[in-house]
């Protein structure tokens, strides 16, 4: 067969051949136009009439260790919208912001600045099960400005809490997981990138925050610094840094009516959270010390500096006291020595880094009418109350009951105004109701998307193994310290299931299953848990045993005794009426309860 005639002329050859190439690059340039919905970056004009955020905007957080991003915000209630500011330091070929239920990168709702290696893209996205990506049809990130400073790249943008898009996140009230990425090379289609073959990380923070102005501080307001004294923090991903601050001997009753984060500069994206605690004051004298908390051979009496005086977490604000009250230090009954705990998260494993973060208390000797005071409610630490292996959803609840806060609280009740909640790991959602007369009354404070990682004060995963309870980290505790006044007595309400019908539970479950060699009562609980044959059922009459049967109440007074009172087999308070959860009816930028 002849494929040419033998007549084709040399011109009609080159006619076809710049044909052929002018419908390649037909189909090449058509590859990289703009995606649809996508926002070209270039093509971004300045829209007077777009209603900006006062400038600064009041919240940050680094997002990655390196400190390459920075996520800034303010929350509009009025709009229901929240105004987003990421900072890139060094902006390469794109980056990838997003947020998901635990941080996943997988179903996460996702924003996408990439370019094509001739333009630049803005756009909503979202990722499916295997973390690929796809440019999403409603496009609910709105982009206001994009621009190149000194100090890095500025994308300006606004979302709405609510999209009524059923792949895009819902803002709401607690922790926030956000993830990120970076894009090394650009894309010629959005649809060819997987988060799992990039470079990403994740950071949580509480996005709604009060939007009450701050109370003004007294004039005679005094600054302390509780802060580590310039320590080397370890080349090792997680650290506990322990030091004993001394107050001055004989320091007259003060009250704390504010605090604040002291950050070392350059330090942002490595301090995780700080803490400070007020030592027993029933410890004549605790030793200095300057060191890992998890050392062996710290002196054992800071074991004894357990008294929360102010905590603080990444991307937290200063805390204020309300104007009635504020939180005593110093004076009769009080200790002299302060535990401070800094937390230090560094992931890429940075040497010779000097550290000297803590808090800024504010305090004034004019005191003001109450004495604020911190309850711990919840789970009592112990073995007693465990979660079962192999469990996808399990809850627990601890009580703190009314014959408890009539015997301990004054009749005229208390104030409650902040609260912490804190779980260990295996904590993922956590919850404090107030009940009166066995009628729900109001959520205290509630928090669906919890991580240990991430505990700060709120003004108001399947295991093989038995997960006890206890104070180590792979044990668990289920506890709300919650800020109140009047200061009272009541230092520790909290439950556990009475330890007789726990035996009685082990018996039954021996002998369900054939073994009649109980050991019940002969070793611990924990070993007794663990020598259990774990199936559908044995789980299933945990819980029941949990929901039904009495608990023990500790009913503590500041000295950690018991108030006066019989606190063994109290029936659980029953409750007859609950609270409904709330039904929405989604309108794009609000969700409105019916």
């Amino acid at each position: 067969m002849r494929i040419f005639n033998k007549n084709l002329r040399l011109q009609d050859i080159t006619i076809m051949y710049f044909t052929a190439l002018a419908a390649l690059m037909v189909i090449l340039v058509a590859s990289y136009q703009a995606p649809n919905n996508a926002v070209e970056v270039s093509s971004l004009k300045p829209n007077p009439s777009r209603l900006l955020p006062p400038l600064p905007m009041p919240f940050r957080v680094p997002l990655d260790p390196r400190g390459e991003l920075q996520l800034a915000w303010n929350v509009s209630y009025t709009n229901q919208e929240i105004y987003m500011e990421l900072r890139v330091a060094e902006l390469r070929h794109g980056v990838v912001l997003g947020m998901s239920d635990r941080g996943e990168l997988t179903n996460a709702d996702l924003l996408v600045l990439w370019d094509s290696g001739t333009q630049s893209y803005f756009g909503d996205a979202w990722s499916d099960s295997k973390g690929h990506v796809s440019l999403d049809s409603q496009q609910d990130y709105d982009l206001i400005e994009a621009k190149q400073k000194a100090e890095g790249y500025y994308l300006l943008f606004k979302r709405p809490f609510s999209t009524c898009d059923p792949r895009d996140y819902v803002i709401e009230e607690g922790t926030v997981h956000i993830i990120y990425g970076f894009l090394d090379k650009p894309l010629a289609s959005l649809e060819k990138l997987n988060l799992s073959e990039i470079r990403t990380g994740v950071q949580r923070v509480l996005m709604l925050r009060p939007d009450t102005p701050p109370p003004t501080l007294p004039p005679d307001v005094q600054m302390l610094d509780v802060v580590a004294p310039n320590v080397s923090m370890p080349n090792q991903e997680t650290t506990y840094w322990c030091y004993i601050h001394n107050l001055p001997e004989n320091l007259p009753k003060n009250h704390i009516v504010m605090y604040e984060s002291v950050i070392t500069p350059g330090n942002e994206a490595i301090v995780h959270h700080i803490e400070v605690f007020e030592c027993s004051p029933d410890i004549p004298a605790v030793p200095g010390y300057s060191g890992s908390c998890d050392d062996k051979m710290k002196p054992k009496k800071l074991n004894f500096c357990r008294h929360v005086l102010a905590a603080w977490a990444m991307g937290a604000e200063a805390f204020y006291y309300p104007p009635d009250a504020g939180l005593a230090m110093g004076g009769p009954g009080s200790s002299r020595f302060l535990r401070l705990e800094v937390h230090y998260h560094n992931p890429l494993l940075i040497s010779g880094r000097r550290d000297s973060s803590g808090i800024r208390l504010y305090y004034t000797p004019s005191l003001r009418r109450y004495d604020a005071g911190i309850m711990e409610l919840g789970l009592v630490y112990t073995p007693v109350m465990a979660i079962p292996p192999k469990q996808h959803t399990f809850y627990l609840s601890g009580y703190c009951t009314s014959k408890c806060t009539q015997t301990a609280l004054p009749s005229g009740g208390i104030y409650v105004f902040a609260s912490q909640l804190h779980t260990h790991l295996a904590g993922r959602g956590v919850r404090t109701i107030l009940v009166r007369g066995g009628k729900e009354l109001e959520v205290v404070q509630e928090d669906q998307h919890f991580s240990t990682h991430y505990q700060t004060i709120r003004v108001l995963r399947k295991m093989v193994n038995i997960l006890p309870g206890g104070f180590g980290i792979m044990e668990e505790m289920c506890v709300n310290y919650i800020h109140y006044y009047p200061r009272t007595q009541l230092e520790l309400c909290k439950s556990h299931v009475d330890q007789g019908y726990l035996q009685k539970y082990f018996s039954f479950i021996n002998r369900f299953h054939g073994n009649d060699q109980c050991v019940c009562g002969e070793v611990s609980v924990t070993e007794q848990f663990s020598q259990l044959e774990w199936d559908e059922f044995t789980g299933e009459v945990l819980d029941s045993l949990f929901n039904t049967a009495p608990i023990s109440m500790h009913c503590n007074q500041s000295t950690a005794s018991l108030f006066p009172g019989d606190w063994d087999k109290q029936p659980i308070p029953a409750v007859t009426s609950v609270l409904k959860k709330p039904q929405y009816t989604c309108k794009r930028g609000t969700l409105r309860t019916n």
